[in-house]
């Protein structure tokens, strides 16, 4: 670099130049996730591979504010602008894997999804066995806010369980309860009906531990066989039909979502 007063670090180097220009700018890894490249935890993971470029250097911290005017490439691509946000609902069939690739193998949500739908990070997880509503955002910090236990989203379950349960042992639940050293927070369970030797459950959470609906049925003597996720927050799967995708619309999203665009 020719100017004298320009550090090595180019992360200090975008910083000095947002304020020289009068606009703050944002931090990096908020703005990759705006433009729907990744979550900010991904962002800021690839920066420390060095796989992020700043007006042509080699980003060694995420630690740096950026504005429209810098360049930024990611993986040797110009990072796109910011996209309009994107929420859409998708029925998740069991035996995908939610994640971009497998180490085993196995086949994911990703290489099912139609070519046209537009590069998109999951709302959470739900494991290979789980079915039902998976939200996919092209917003990284939509997905943020969605996932964080503070938002309160409530996600509801209907669970096919072998045994026998009592609705006055599943009410217990609404105290919390701890299983195999990890604390849950209350969850509601309403007990549909008992066939036979198994029992469908309605759960409601806010957390969404990993595993958490199956650690705490086993915990009140049910082992689940099926488990359908049925709703996220204001959204709800319906009659989606399995392994399709639905765009919320713009005006939904924005009304069910005040908190998060106002």
């Amino acid at each position: 670099m020719t100017d004298q007063n320009k550090s090595k670090d180019p992360a200090q180097n975008a910083s000095k130049d947002a304020n020289k220009r009068g606009n703050k700018g944002e931090r990096i890894a908020k703005v990759m996730a705006r433009a729907g490249l990744c979550s900010r935890r991904q962002a800021e993971a690839w920066i420390g591979e060095g796989r992020v470029q700043v007006n042509g250097d080699i980003l060694q911290t995420p630690a740096c504010v950026v504005t429209g005017d810098d360049e930024i490439i990611v993986d040797g691509k110009r990072l796109a602008g910011k996209e309009r946000t994107r929420l859409f609902m998708y029925h998740k069939p069991a035996g995908l894997v939610t994640t971009n690739k497998d180490e085993q193998g196995r086949e994911t949500i990703f290489e099912k999804f139609p070519s046209d739908l537009p590069r998109v990070v999951t709302v959470g997880r739900l494991d290979i066995n789980t079915e039902g509503l998976l939200l996919l955002t092209n917003d990284g910090e939509l997905s943020r806010y969605l996932e964080l236990p503070v938002t309160g989203l409530r996600r509801t379950y209907r669970a096919r369980a072998h045994g026998h349960v009592s609705q006055n042992k599943l009410d217990k639940l609404k105290n919390g309860i701890r299983v195999g050293g990890v604390t849950y927070k209350g969850i509601d369970a309403a007990l549909e009906k008992q066939q036979g030797d198994n029992a469908w459950v309605t759960i409601t959470l806010t957390e969404g531990k990993n595993r958490e609906v199956r650690n705490v049925m086993e915990a009140v003597g049910l082992t689940v066989n099926r488990l359908i996720r049925t709703s996220y927050g204001p959204f709800h799967l319906g009659t989606l039909p399995k392994k399709s995708i639905l765009e919320v619309k713009q005006h939904m999203m924005k009304d069910q979502l005040k908190d998060f665009f106002k």
